[in-house]
């Protein structure tokens, strides 16, 4: 094995299997996994556009139970600061949004058992028939497995009645790392790596499309980010119904993980999350960079080594504000950091529906070439 006949591979629009993928993470210079993934992105997507989505993230509870280490957000339930919002305040906020041009909420929580299994589907049908304006993108894996439990119901009896009530996708937070070593680290009541997906599994065969998510730069080693990929690389084979990788870091501060990972991973290690994720899920139709947990800049830049999405404005975002780490941007915003990478901003819907294009194409600012690496420029 070496590291020409993997790169041939590629360009040959051969899979690679779990040795040749570890192999060429970990021996590849960070530009040639760049080169790679871009080639491929414009294989799948040869339109110089990059599509974005006006969404908005709320949060209907901060009671969890669960514990994961890594979260800053949850509170225990009688613990200063948590909350739980009725489904009137809720759909208040959805139109509210709504009025601001926002097409999608992104609505998750902690895993409360409180709350019967009645509350979401009125959030969701509420919403459905309310604020039509706007795309339900409602519940993590494992809130739908608390749902389960609290009611008493299947996952797949929970799933159809959302559906019914009008959810038509989930994103796909709970993943983390889909490595049970690692999970029983950092997340050791949320379940396995075949909770999460199972859950998916029974989503999209009931007719549901999902974002699949990686949370790295922790206790993972590259062959858990390897196996993580190879899960979702099969899942998608069976069911087809991931849109979209969205892979991002994990943000330390006010979090019990932090005193062990004080540090951020780095803008190059993103690069290379984004770039090798783009490589080795040939059957995924966009990866996602994220100017929202990398950073603007290194967002513009993941543009330039295989990604083709730039996420959503997120108007109200609290999980990552709870761990100190806060960006914000609007639509106009978002469209001029496109723009400024050298391609041409597509406002999208959840399920990549190309809404609005800009009437000029993209075209790299000479003042803006710097962020670019010179070999990609």
């Amino acid at each position: 094995m070496t590291l020409e006949s993997i790169i041939q591979k590629v360009s040959f629009e051969r899979r690679l299997d779990v040795a040749e993928g570890l192999f060429l993470l970990r021996n590849a210079e960070l530009l040639d996994l760049g080169d790679l993934a871009n080639e491929i992105r414009f294989r799948k997507h040869p339109d110089p556009r990059v599509t974005f989505v006006v969404d908005t993230n709320p949060n209907y509870t901060n009671i969890c139970t669960v514990d994961c280490i890594f979260c800053a957000f949850y509170r225990h339930p009688g613990e200063a600061g948590e909350y739980t919002y009725s489904v009137d305040h809720m759909l208040q906020k959805f139109k509210e949004s709504a009025s601001k041009g926002v097409t999608t909420v992104l609505l998750q929580g902690g895993v409360n058992p409180a709350l019967p299994f009645e509350y979401y589907e009125e959030m969701v049908r509420r919403t459905v028939q309310e604020v039509p304006e706007i795309h339900p993108h409602f519940f993590s894996t494992s809130e739908i497995i608390g749902m389960a439990e609290v009611s008493g119901l299947s996952v797949e009896a929970v799933l159809t009645r959302l559906w019914d009530a009008g959810l038509r996708s989930i994103p796909g937070g709970g993943a983390e790392i889909l490595s049970d070593r690692v999970k029983k680290k950092i997340s050791s009541k949320k379940g396995t790596s075949a909770d999460w997906i199972d859950v998916m599994r029974t989503a999209h065969r009931l007719g549901y499309k999902s974002t699949a998510t990686m949370m790295y730069g922790h206790l993972e080693t590259d062959e858990d980010i390897v196996e993580h990929l190879e899960q979702v690389r099969r899942l998608q084979d069976e069911t087809a119904g991931f849109t979209a990788f969205v892979p991002w870091s994990f943000k330390p501060g006010n979090t019990p993980l932090e005193k062990i990972i004080p540090h951020y991973a780095t803008s190059t290690r993103y690069l290379q999350m984004i770039a090798f994720s783009r490589i080795y899920l040939d059957n995924i139709p966009h990866i996602q960079a994220s100017w929202f947990s990398e950073g603007k800049k290194t967002g513009q830049i993941a543009l330039h080594f295989g990604a083709d999405d730039f996420g959503g404005t997120l108007l109200e975002e609290n999980v990552h504000a709870a761990a100190n780490f806060v960006n914000k941007t609007n639509r106009e915003e978002c469209r001029q950091l496109i723009r400024e990478a050298g391609f041409t901003p597509a406002q999208r819907s959840t399920l990549y529906e190309i809404l609005a294009v800009e009437e000029q194409e993209g075209r790299l600012p000479e003042d803006q070439t710097s962020m670019i690496p010179a070999r990609l420029s």
